[in-house]
This record gives C-alpha cells, structure tokens and sequence, in this order.
C-alpha cells in the first residue's frame, strides 16, 4: 500500500512538473545570441547560421527536447503544417535540439514530422539551449520546449514557453506577424 501511495505521489509531482509553464530567461528585447550548427533539411545535412538566416528576415527558433517522442512529433508536424503562412512572412523557422541527435536527419524528412519543410538542427552538448536558457529542468543535457521570434535586427521579439506544444506554433505565428506592424 505505502509503495502504491509513493506511486501515486511521483505521479502527481510528474504530472504537476509537466503542466508547469517553462520560464526562458532571456526576455523581449535582448539580443540574441548567435549560433550556428549542424543541420538537417529534408535529411540533407548543412549548417544553419542564424546571422545568415536574418538577413532574409525573422528567425522562429524552437528549441524541442528530442525528435520522435510524442510532444515533438506533434510540434514538428504543426510547424511542417504553416511553414507557407511564415515564409509569406519571409520567417525561417528553425527546430534545435540536444536530444537524440542520431536521429535528426531522419526526423527532418519524414511526413508525419518535418517533411522536409524546415530545418532542425543538433545541439551537441545542449550549448545552444543553455544559451537561450532553454533547458528542460527534468532531463539534464535536453532542450526544453520554448519559442523564440527573433526580429532581423537580431533582438528577441517574443518568447513563448510550454512544455505543451499546441499552442508554439500559433503563438510564434502571430508574433512574426505583429513584427509587420511595428
């Protein structure tokens, strides 16, 4: 019974840990930090530099804990979704990752994921994530789920963190858009 209580008990804490909203620490405003990385499109390998990406305008860069597990297949897959409506607003979107990174090239072609649409790239050692302090508290090394919209001027623009991935797509959509306006 005691075991069963315990059970019941790290469930909860689980369970309330992955409700909780992640915080990214840099905020609105601040200058991004750039990167550059092995990449994959369409499972072709490249490197993505984000000061090359901003030249042709806003960058989305998602970090996502590890490609094929359930909340990022469905966020990869969203994203593949309205790549056209954020490059009508010459937005790169970006996936980072520090997790699972053997099977990136894959994950970025596949139909059900990236289906080639938009690059993910690796982030060995999570370097990239803990620059963006975008690291998943409950799996050390990983990305956490968070959204950044960088403007072309290299400052952020809107961050957007949950470990729900329902919502990064929209979120960062309306936030490249409002970019227009200002």
């Amino acid at each position: 019974m005691k075991s069963l209580m315990k059970l019941a008990a790290l469930t909860l804490v689980g369970t309330a840990l992955v409700a909780m909203p992640a915080f990214a620490a840099l905020k609105t405003g601040a200058q991004a930090p750039d990167f550059r990385a092995p990449a994959y499109l369409g499972g072709q390998p490249f490197t993505f530099h984000l000061a090359d990406a901003l030249k042709q305008g806003p960058v989305v860069v998602y970090f996502f804990p590890a490609p094929h597990t359930s909340g990022c297949n469905v966020e990869a897959h969203l994203f593949s979704q309205a790549i056209d409506q954020f490059k009508a607003e010459h937005a790169t979107v970006i996936g980072v990752t520090a997790g699972h990174l053997d099977q990136l090239a894959a994950f970025s072609k596949e139909a059900d994921h990236c289906s080639g649409k938009f690059p993910v790239a690796a982030d060995e050692g999570a370097k990239i994530a803990r620059e963006y302090d975008a690291l998943l508290l409950m799996r050390p090394g990983w990305s956490d789920r968070t959204s950044y919209v960088i403007a072309p001027s290299g400052k952020i623009s809107f961050v957007y963190s949950s470990l729900s991935p329902s919502r990064h797509v929209q979120e960062t959509l309306d936030a490249v858009k409002a970019l227009e306006k200002n």
